[in-house]
């Protein structure tokens, strides 16, 4: 017998992981290049070529195939680009062709608009592949539950794109802040929020736009619509569901339970309601029930000014902790009536103040008010690597059976349920409450 592993049958089977295997080392290092991954990219537009931008830098990936309907611009760009990389790869506008004449792939990487996700990954897991897609997972809910379905069908692996489950600041809250040292005791309350500044709509020369034929093939009526495909119901979710899906997430992560229900207020307040359908502002409060008890959670998408970015803030008893995907922001912040935290700052779970601002207690103008207290920094960072890199990576290490998903398809399914459910509310003008059997598929 020849001492040596077939490479794609060797990735398929590696991904056992998912059943609770354990692929040795040895068998790692027999296998040589069958520990490299094949994969093709699916949409290599604006979020392609920042997930692209990431896979470049990890290592054992090699790009085979690339898609997308935009031949003249992103298809072309994104060929050129990765084979400079010494990524050999074949172009090809339609998705159909790529699975029926790529048979060497092993996972692919959606970044198509979100009404294409459904089609897209069932069709990549009905081929035999991995997949990686985009967040909003899809754009309605029987959409999401078909993704659901045909992953646990085909026993394939499929990660969500919340990358915030992979990134080593949001798991060292998790994990050693709120778990382990239980900082912020009880959780409260929580504020959210994803403010973008006002701007113009994408726009591409005549010279690059699709030809009508090729946009009515693909579910888009014109070029306009096509370049801003996400302000169109039908087509995306707008801004709440296209920004905060990333954040309610997290919500629902760290208090360990999904939402009960939700009150939305909104609308296309500042743009052409003809061409942006979607909402513009949104503000929702969520109500949780947890073992603790109730928490409301507040979280709002304004598109017409930047004003604090994007963040989430929880609010305990004993603590207040604010985070952000930003490198620059992540704090936490001590109740006078909480425990001293010198103990949590020893074994590096947070990082004492550089220096405490001390008030001037004479300075007090009311009863009422209380002393600032000072921020404990969180210390742990990106290491270097871009926003998406960990999840990424998280992917590729489930194929190759090194770990388990951060976001399966029942995660993102469940994030997908909530976020939808608050354009509703807002179309309604009511609380809408969530059964529990909603977040199951």
């Amino acid at each position: 017998m020849e001492n040596k592993i077939d490479r794609r049958n060797f990735m398929r089977s590696s991904a056992a992981i998912g059943a609770g295997l354990f692929v040795a080392p040895s068998v790692l290092a027999a296998a040589g290049k069958a520990d490299d991954i094949n994969i093709a990219l699916l949409g290599a537009g604006a979020q392609g070529r920042v997930l692209t931008d990431s896979m470049l830098k990890i290592p054992g990936i090699k790009f085979r195939a690339v898609c997308d309907i935009w031949k003249s611009y992103n298809l072309g760009n994104m060929s050129r680009l990765l084979k400079k990389y010494r990524h050999e790869n074949n172009a090809y506008v339609d998705y159909r062709e790529m699975l029926d004449k790529e048979k060497d792939l092993d996972a692919v990487v959606i970044a198509t608009p979100d009404f294409w996700h459904a089609e897209h990954t069932n069709a990549c897991l009905e081929a035999g592949l991995h997949v990686y897609c985009e967040k909003e997972m899809s754009n309605t809910l029987e959409g999401a539950k078909s993704m659901v379905q045909t992953a646990k069908k085909t026993g394939k692996l499929l990660q969500i794109g919340h990358q915030r489950r992979s990134n080593p600041r949001y798991l060292h809250c998790y994990n050693r802040l709120i778990k382990e040292a239980n900082l912020l005791n009880r959780i409260t309350t929580i504020n959210g929020q994803w403010n973008r500044a006002a701007r113009e709509d994408y726009a591409a020369l005549p010279k690059y736009h699709i030809d009508q034929a090729t946009l009515t093939k693909y579910g888009f009526k014109s070029m306009p619509q096509f370049m801003n495909w996400r302000w169109y119901k039908g087509l995306g979710g707008g801004p709440f569901v296209d920004l905060g899906s990333h954040q309610i997430d997290i919500f629902a992560w760290f208090l360990g339970a999904n939402p009960s229900a939700v009150i939305a207020n909104g609308g296309t307040d500042y743009y052409d309601k003809k061409t942006h359908e979607w909402y513009d502002t949104v503000m929702a409060i969520y109500e949780y029930q947890t073992k603790q008890g109730v928490v409301r959670a507040f979280y709002q998408t304004i598109t017409t000014n930047s004003s604090q970015g994007y963040f989430e803030t929880f609010m305990g008893d004993k603590g207040t902790l604010q985070i952000s995907e930003s490198a620059s922001r992540g704090s936490v912040y001590r109740e006078s009536s909480a425990p001293q935290w010198d103990k949590w700052v020893k074994k590096g779970i947070i990082k004492a103040p550089v220096a405490e601002k001390k008030e001037d207690k004479s300075a007090l103008l009311d009863v009422r008010e209380t002393l600032s207290p000072p921020a404990f920094e969180i210390p742990i960072g990106m290491g270097g690597k871009k926003y998406h890199q960990p999840h990424l990576e998280n992917f590729f290490n489930a194929i190759r059976g090194k770990e388990k998903l951060n976001c399966p398809a029942e995660i993102g399914y469940e994030t997908a349920v909530a976020v939808l459910k608050a354009n509703e509310a807002v179309e309604a003008n009511k609380r809408l409450e969530f059964k529990k059997d909603e977040f199951e598929v």
